[in-house]
């Protein structure tokens, strides 16, 4: 398991990546991942949504359990990743790149929620 410096990571096992453009894209980790085993399907939201840090923002079904999305900053949904309505495998084989969940405009978030990728991995152990 790896947890790239470039994003914030939320306990919740999501993390959010400021992009050139000022949005921010969120997924999930390569931990979480890993213990929801294949994922074989994900509800994600409208665009235009909005959602507190801390609120859940997807449902992500895998062979083993359905578990929600939460999000690690707040903010209004631009664009959700479409991809994954065909492949969601994609959250497994590349949580960091290609299985990002939503690109999101972000109104706020608590630092103090968000910690570093080794602050992470030092929290699941990995």
């Amino acid at each position: 398991m790896h947890f790239p410096e470039d994003r914030l990571y939320h306990a919740d096992h999501l993390w959010a990546q400021k992009q050139d453009d000022g949005s921010w894209l969120i997924g999930i980790t390569d931990y979480a991942q890993e213990q929801l085993g294949s994922v074989i399907f994900v509800d994600l939201p409208e665009k235009g949504a909005h959602f507190e840090q801390g609120q859940s923002c997807a449902s992500i079904e895998s062979v083993k359990v359905t578990s929600d999305a939460i999000m690690p900053i707040s903010g209004t949904v631009a664009e959700a990743n479409s991809a994954l309505a065909d492949t969601p495998e994609l959250l497994n084989d590349d949580a960091y790149g290609q299985g990002w969940l939503v690109r999101v405009t972000a109104s706020s978030y608590d630092e103090s929620a968000c910690i570093s990728g080794s602050d992470y991995a030092a929290m699941v152990k990995a």
